[in-house]
């Protein structure tokens, strides 16, 4: 009998996507898995603590703690260690200290990857905004040679232009100042 042979755990799946695609997609995992891996071990710390107080076992833990420590100490048979609850807010206080620098420095690094992201996002853009300006320049000089009348719209001239990405920030600016 014939049993079917399994694929190769090598071969990946086609997607669909298109070899670019996929490469893109391969390259951007690969950069996300080093990114990871090249984080200190203070940050990794960090985003464990943040992820942990974010989650609700860290809300049934908190409930837990205080939730026993009130008990016990306003109708618990034991010896009242922290009557008026002054240690148990204190404590909760420091805490809070401590898990809102945590969730600053995740913040941080997040944010500096964003940065990073809108960085290659603007520059991507630029390099399309140029070689979409060239297709246009090209695509109209050929549209001249053949005389289609699509080729006289004025539109195309302004098309053809490149943008100047600080044209258009100063741009931007102005009309915000202008705006409040």
């Amino acid at each position: 009998m014939n049993e079917p042979v399994p694929s190769s755990p090598i071969d990946p799946a086609p997607t669909g996507l298109g070899s670019v695609l996929d490469h893109n997609i391969s390259a951007l995992l690969k950069r996300h898995k080093v990114e990871e891996r090249n984080r200190s071990r203070q940050e990794r710390m960090a985003d464990a603590i943040t992820r942990f107080s974010g989650s609700m076992p860290s809300v049934y833990l908190h409930l837990g703690v205080f939730g026993f420590w009130i008990i016990a100490n306003k109708w618990g048979p034991l010896p009242k260690w922290d009557p008026t609850l002054v240690v148990l807010a204190m404590a909760a206080s420091v805490e809070a200290i401590f898990l809102s620098t945590f969730v600053l420095i995740t913040q941080n690094r997040l944010a500096a990857q964003a940065d990073k992201r809108s960085d290659l996002d603007l520059h991507i853009s630029l390099l399309a905004e140029h070689e979409i300006t060239r297709l246009i320049t090209m695509v109209t000089a050929i549209a001249d040679k053949l005389d289609i009348p699509e080729s006289k719209d004025p539109q195309l001239n302004e098309l053809k232009k490149n943008v100047s990405p600080e044209a258009v920030l100063d741009t931007l600016e102005q009309k915000k100042t202008e705006t409040r």
